[in-house]
């Protein structure tokens, strides 16, 4: 038995479309399954956290997810008790860098079988970020966390996505001409002509503190990729229980522009002022809230939060 989940608005509908394409294969190899659409945003949530809450009775759930890196990012949020999901993924996104780090196959009924194919699920690490300066309403401090598959960041990478995630107009636009994943590039050479004049402070594990005057961005990444193909740790591995650190302080938009093909290859870092790094776990602070995304989703601004990796994490029918 099988709960598939289908965002159908990912990629301007192209999830709806892909669904309707597998469905018979579900009937051809008599195989039972139960159809659940999300229907507004943190819909996504609501419906895993009631499949993986242990008082509803569910026991094991194999759930196929059709959508892209923001609907996986959701399932995320909503899985209560990790021990009894198993998660087969079906991208339909515009960046699906998820799909891409883990080398899923192009054709989706060839990733639909290798779901339906699995016998023994495949384990990889996922990530929590922890905001540390989080208040209530009336200003008392508050937890709150976010979980990503991909990766999170702060400064310029981040503004990207917020702005991303409310254009659709263009999203839209380049989703139908099938050049979606080039909507953070065309926002991103937007946002160069932009400075935060924000300076941070990270600490990798036990280690001193780094300081920086300025910067442009800190993603940490749990895969190699994120914004649709951009490489910015070419060593991140999502089953190694390690962190992936892409730190870019450069001061020169020259330079920024330079490293964004560069990016695509892995070989930004052979300009001064980018730099990867690895941790278990990561604290970032800055002298200013900026915006923080996780796996291209953006919740809240922040100066100060943590990054840990959670090893094992999610099972993947693969």
């Amino acid at each position: 038995m099988y709960h598939v989940l289908i965002n159908p608005t990912s990629k301007s509908g192209k999830g709806i479309k892909l669904w309707k394409m597998l469905e018979p294969i579900f009937t051809e190899r008599d195989i039972k399954y139960k159809m659940i659409y999300s229907e507004y945003p943190g819909h996504i949530v609501k419906i895993v956290a009631k499949l993986t809450d242990p008082l509803e009775g569910y026991g094991r759930i194999n759930l196929i997810v059709v959508g892209g890196d923001g609907t996986m990012n959701e399932v995320l949020q909503g899985i209560i008790d990790f021990d009894n999901i198993r998660i087969g993924y079906i991208p339909t996104g515009s960046s699906n860098d998820f799909a891409r780090a883990l080398k899923y196959p192009k054709d989706p009924v060839k990733q639909l079988e290798s779901i339906f194919d699995c016998t023994e699920p495949f384990p990889v690490d996922i990530g929590l970020l922890t905001y540390l300066d989080a208040v209530d309403d009336a200003g008392n401090p508050v937890t709150i966390n976010r979980r990503f598959d991909v990766s999170c960041g702060i400064g310029f990478d981040a503004a990207v996505c917020e702005e991303a995630m409310h254009t659709d107009g263009i999203k839209g636009m380049l989703n139908k001409l099938k050049l979606g994943k080039l909507t953070y590039l065309a926002i991103a050479l937007k946002h160069l002509l932009a400075k935060t004049g924000v300076s941070v402070t990270y600490t990798i594990d036990s280690q001193d503190p780094v300081k920086l005057s300025h910067f442009l961005f800190i993603a940490v990444m749990q895969n190699k990729y994120e914004g649709g193909g951009f490489m910015f740790c070419p060593d991140a591995d999502s089953t190694d229980g390690l962190l992936d650190l892409c730190v870019v302080s450069v001061n020169s938009r020259a330079k920024v522009l330079l490293g964004i093909p560069l990016a695509f290859k892995g070989k930004h870092t052979i300009i001064k002022g980018i730099e990867c790094k690895r941790a278990s776990k990561v604290r970032i602070r800055t002298s200013g809230p900026l915006w923080v995304h996780t796996d291209g989703e953006v919740h809240r601004k922040s100066k100060d939060f943590t990054v840990e990796t959670l090893p094992n994490k999610l099972m993947l029918l693969r």
